[in-house]
């Protein structure tokens, strides 16, 4: 409604009282008179407006108005809906009221540290209801909040979550400060709605407040994807020098990372034939072939076991027409096979099992 400047034209001008309204002249009827009566049409039409985005002193001078009026006749209602819809239409560009406005209009425009310093200097809260930019957040960023503010704190926003997030969130905290936030919700009757309100406010900005990621991944997804890629020697050079350096990292990164070694053990046997027709014929014989040369017997025999018996025997006879193939050669094979396998998982088809031997 705020958006609508014809409205907000009539709201500000002083009420004129009555009982009821007759006759289709509209000269009689104060701005404010007007708009109730376009708020009523609409209303009855079904429409949903914004009035809360109204400043709270329009708010209250509509509410009044139309708990003044009684009856208006169908020629003076029809004639200041025409009124209103020709006002409309002579708009061709409209601003937003204040600073606010301005910067929702301008939002992911301009930098978020030029945004908040223009908010701070105006006085202007940055969120409407930040309970909703919580929710949006989704368990994985609201659970540290719950990990480290005090049981209270998070009581409010476990009362305050849609139920399915709240829940989740709940199951994946330990049992003892679970039990801490669950019991805390009993306590939170007599919290004011000012109370969840700053709460709210508070938390919204101090998670938005963290600073930009420059990397999507994190490190240990960023070294795992480049060794995935690497030769196994390098890998495994690299792998011995942060033994060295972080086992903790080390150990991380070896979890992150996927090689044609780890097949047997992360691809479940009905998904080798999927698999298998997203790789080139060329490149799965040389990796086939240059297997047992690399250690990675067991994965070729994993590979021609999980498929039809007539394609693993034409396989085989082209890995004995290959003959020895060049160690450089089998690995760039392998990489395609890997990277195909990896494409997959990203896209959601294809879930890679969990290696018992890497769990902990």
């Amino acid at each position: 409604m705020n958006e609508m400047v014809p409205m907000n034209n009539y709201a500000p001008l002083p009420a004129v009282t009555g009982c009821g309204v007759s006759g289709s002249g509209t000269h009689s009827l104060s701005r404010t008179a007007k708009a109730a009566i376009i708020v009523r049409f609409l209303l009855n039409e079904g429409a949903e407006l914004p009035l809360e985005d109204l400043p709270d002193d329009l708010q209250i001078r509509l509410t009044r108005q139309m708990g003044e009026m009684r009856t208006i006749d169908r020629d003076t209602v029809m004639a200041v809906v025409e009124e209103f819809a020709n006002e409309v239409h002579q708009v061709g560009l409209h601003f937003p009221t204040g600073i606010s406005g301005a910067l929702d209009v301008l939002d992911g425009t301009i930098s978020p540290h030029t945004a908040a310093r223009l908010r701070k200097e105006a006085g202007v809260r940055q969120y409407g209801d930040p309970w909703g930019r919580l929710r949006e957040l989704g368990a994985e960023k609201l659970l540290p909040v719950f990990e480290n503010e005090s049981v209270e704190i998070a009581a409010v926003m476990l009362s305050k979550l849609p139920v399915g997030l709240a829940a989740d969130i709940l199951g994946r905290l330990p049992g003892p400060r679970a039990r801490r936030i669950t019991y805390a919700v009993s306590l939170t009757n007599a919290v004011t709605p000012d109370a969840v309100d700053r709460i709210g406010l508070s938390l919204a900005s101090q998670l938005d407040s963290q600073p930009k990621r420059a990397f999507d991944l994190d490190p240990v997804e960023r070294v795992g994807a480049i060794l995935n890629s690497s030769t196994s020697l390098t890998r495994t050079d690299v792998l011995t020098g942060l033994d060295e350096t972080d086992e903790g990292f080390a150990n991380a990164v070896r979890k992150a990372i996927f090689t044609f070694g780890n097949i047997p053990t992360r691809i479940a046997p009905r998904d080798i034939p999927r698999i298998l027709r997203e790789v080139e014929q060329t490149a799965l014989v040389i990796a086939l072939a240059g297997a047992p040369t690399l250690g990675y017997e067991e994965t070729k025999t994993y590979i021609l076991d999980n498929m039809s018996g007539r394609m693993a025997d034409q396989l085989r006879e082209e890995i004995d027409e290959k003959g020895k193939i060049k160690p450089a050669d089998a690995e760039d094979a392998m990489a395609e096979i890997v990277t195909a396998i990896r494409d997959m998982e990203q896209a959601g088809n294809l879930i890679l099992l969990v290696d018992e031997n890497e769990e902990g």
